[in-house]
């Protein structure tokens, strides 16, 4: 873990390649487990998969509230025994105050897609050569991810046309806190504050919250991120996201703790909107 939070400092200071084992470590472990999740509180469609089969593929919409000008990441869950989904190709760049819409690949096999997507900062280089950037890096690419992300703010998806109560969703700050992330969903027919398609994830600025010994600074001595240290246990930084975003992943398996408030489904609505504050 110091060797990590060693090169991860790095990476935060001096635009460095990427770390690609540490994002990709919540895919398998805690993403996975999230595949079909047990919603014991959770109201199911009465659409059969046929219907949602024959539905229109739904939209995720990106508003950058940050302030800053974001690249936006996305990876997909890897070794699924029902087919891999398919990598997004063309994701936007937005500057503060912009959005922009994505179209989610399910109405082509596999018919699923599983994955996340997160803000990178800071980015510098051409694309496809010398492109990297100081928070969220995935690769050499401006509008394509091509290796794992480094640990960051993640808003999770599970696209399947062939389960009736998706598409699941969840905020995850299991492996970091990089920006606050808020997902909201649209043109449902009915939002609620704590059950089925209610919005997920929260605008409050988690940084300030961090355990000082999970910060990592940038050149100027600011907080940009704060690295768990203990992604499948809790810990001081589990606890402090908890307190301050109930309704994120503070940890892996904090959706197996009773009353949680982590994932929701909504299964009648259009797509998303994403939120970057």
């Amino acid at each position: 873990m110091k060797r990590f939070r060693e090169l991860l400092f790095a990476a935060a200071l001096c635009v460095m390649p990427v770390l690609a084992g540490a994002g990709a470590a919540h895919t398998a472990a805690a993403d996975a487990s999230r595949t079909a999740p047990s919603a014991t509180a959770l109201t199911a469609s009465a659409a059969t998969p046929a219907a949602r089969a024959a539905a229109g593929a739904h939209t995720v919409t990106f508003v950058n509230r940050s302030g800053k000008k974001l690249w936006i990441g996305s990876t997909v869950n890897k070794g699924e025994p029902d087919g891999n989904s398919k990598n997004l190709k063309s994701l936007p760049v937005l500057k503060p105050g912009q959005s922009a819409t994505v179209t989610i690949p399910e109405n082509k096999a596999p018919h699923h897609w599983r994955g996340k997507f997160f803000a990178r900062q800071g980015c510098s280089g051409k694309s496809g050569s010398s492109f990297h950037c100081a928070i969220g890096d995935c690769g050499k690419f401006a509008k394509r991810c091509v290796t794992g992300e480094q640990p960051v703010s993640l808003a999770e998806f599970n696209f399947d046309k062939k389960d009736a109560d998706a598409p699941w969703y969840d905020v995850s700050y299991v492996n970091a806190v990089s920006l606050p992330i808020t997902i909201a969903p649209k043109g449902a027919e009915e939002v609620t504050q704590n059950g089925p398609c209610s919005k997920q994830g929260c605008r409050k600025n988690l940084l300030r919250y961090c355990p000082r010994t999970d910060r990592v600074h940038n050149s100027d001595g600011m907080t940009v991120l704060c690295v768990n240290p203990s992604r499948d246990a809790p810990s001081a930084y589990s606890d402090a996201v908890k307190r301050h975003c109930p309704k994120a992943y503070a940890w892996s398996k904090q959706d197996t703790e009773t009353g949680n408030r982590t994932m929701r489904q909504c299964s009648k609505c259009k797509g998303f909107v994403v939120t970057f504050w």
